[in-house]
C-alpha cells in the first residue's frame, strides 16, 4: 500500500490549518505511517468495551453477553493481540452481531472507530470500511474529518498543546503510554527539519 507523502500530509495540514509538521508528528505516533498489514487488509483494533456498549445500543443482554464472552463483550478495554489476531477477534463478535462488531472497531493509521461512519460524513458503515480498505491517503482523509468533528483537537494541534490532544484523542490513559511526550518529540524533530530546509533554501 502506498505510503503517506509529504504532499498528502501538506493537503491535511492546509484544510486544519495547522503546520505540515504537526501533521508528520501525530501520523509518526499514532502509526509510525503505517495503516495496513503485510498481507494488505487495514490495520485494526478490536475493541470490547465498545462492543459492550453498541450491543447495548441494539437491545442486546450485555451483562449475559460479558459472562459468557468476557473476552469479547466487557465493560473494561483490554483483550488487545494486535496484527492478524484482531481479525479473528473481530470474526468472532461479528457472529454475535456484525453491524455492532465493525463499528466497535478501530481502523487504519489513524484508528478511527467505525461508530463514527456517520459523522464523519460516509455513505454508510460499508462505505467507511471500503475506504479504510483502499488506502492510507483514505486513512489521513478519515482523520482529517474526525478533527474537524473535534475542533477541541484542532485548537490543540494549532497551539501544540499535547496533553490536550492526547487525552481528547487517545483517551485519559495516554499519560501512562507518554503519547504526549512523544508527540512533543517527534513534533520538535519535523519543525527542525522545516527550519533547517527554510533557512537553507534562504542561502541559495
Amino acid at each position: 500500500m502506498t505510503s503517506l507523502t509529504l504532499t498528502d500530509y501538506q493537503a491535511a495540514a492546509i484544510q486544519l490549518n495547522v503546520p505540515v509538521a504537526v501533521m508528520q508528528a501525530v501520523a509518526e505516533v499514532e502509526s509510525q505511517g503505517k495503516g495496513f498489514l503485510v498481507d494488505g487488509r487495514p490495520v485494526i483494533l478490536f475493541e470490547r468495551h465498545i462492543f459492550c456498549k453498541r450491543l447495548k445500543q441494539y437491545g442486546f443482554n450485555v451483562a449475559e453477553l460479558a459472562h459468557d464472552y468476557p473476552h469479547l463483550v466487557n465493560l473494561s478495554p483490554g483483550g488487545y493481540q494486535g496484527g492478524n489476531v484482531e481479525y479473528e477477534r473481530l470474526a468472532m463478535a461479528q457472529q454475535i452481531h456484525e453491524t455492532a462488531a465493525y463499528e466497535a472497531t478501530s481502523w487504519g493509521a489513524f484508528q478511527i472507530m467505525g461508530f463514527h461512519w456517520q459523522a464523519l460524513g460516509y455513505a454508510s458503515l460499508d462505505d467507511f470500511i471500503r475506504c479504510m480498505q483502499r488506502s492510507t491517503q483514505d486513512h489521513l482523509d478519515a482523520f482529517v474529518r474526525y478533527l474537524n468533528y473535534q475542533p477541541a483537537l484542532i485548537n490543540a494541534l494549532q497551539t501544540q498543546q499535547w496533553a490536550d490532544f492526547a487525552k481528547g484523542y487517545n483517551g485519559i490513559g495516554y499519560a501512562r503510554y507518554s503519547y504526549d511526550h512523544k508527540l512533543a518529540q517527534a513534533w520538535a524533530k519535523y519543525a527542525q527539519v522545516k527550519e533547517a530546509q527554510v533557512e537553507a533554501a534562504y542561502c541559495l
